[in-house]
């Protein structure tokens, strides 16, 4: 097994894990205003930079000559990229206003949801 390949295998539990814990964080924080403010926000850089890593270590893998990449495989994959991209551009919406840590926990988890099923689809 490659390097590469093992970077993406422990990278897509960091992905799961860290979107778990910032969902879980994001939710908390909203319920319970103390565990808010700037640290959950970095949390959810973090978590959400698991998945573009995850991505591009994918993208690199699937560049191999040797490399079949299953289509499911990469449609849950990307589905990540695109969850992390509407969930910044609903941040701001006038009817996100106050609900934007309930958008960023259940946007989380769904992308931890998306990591789960794309780990084992085969």
């Amino acid at each position: 097994m490659s390097t590469l390949h093992d970077l993406h295998d422990i990278n897509a539990w960091v992905l799961i894990a860290a979107n778990a814990a910032v969902g879980a964080w994001c939710l908390l924080a909203h319920r319970f205003a103390v565990l808010g403010g700037r640290p959950v926000w970095g949390g959810v850089i973090v978590a959400q930079l698991t998945a573009v890593s995850q991505a591009v270590i994918g993208a690199l893998l699937a560049n191999r000559d040797d490399t079949v990449l299953d289509d499911m495989h990469a449609l849950y994959g990307f589905s990540a990229i695109i969850a992390i991209g509407i969930l910044y551009s609903y941040r701001n919406s006038p009817f996100m206003k106050g609900k934007e840590l309930l958008l960023y926990g259940a946007g989380s988890l769904f992308i931890m949801g998306l990591g789960l099923r794309n780990l084992y689809l085969g």
